[in-house]
């Protein structure tokens, strides 16, 4: 698994883990609720989609999240 893959998995654990679907853990965020669509994780082109810093911000922040977990989600993928 790629470290892309990784990385969109930890955000799937996250809202698993609060009983929520990608869509509604963006709404819960305070986010667009596209934001964590499958369909946007990867450009027309293919190349992969990363997410801001700031939308990743949000993300802990709104469920509490630290960042070492996120990281050892990212590494279980």
């Amino acid at each position: 698994m790629s470290n892309h893959d990784k990385f969109w998995h930890a955000i799937e654990v996250i809202a698993f883990r609060k009983n929520m679907s990608c869509p509604g853990l963006a709404r819960f965020c305070g986010l667009n609720p596209t934001t964590f669509n499958k369909s946007k994780r990867y450009t027309r082109n293919g190349k992969p989609r990363w997410l801001s810093v700031g939308t990743v911000d949000k993300l802990l922040s709104a469920t509490g999240t630290s960042p070492i977990q996120f990281a050892r989600f990212c590494q279980k993928g």
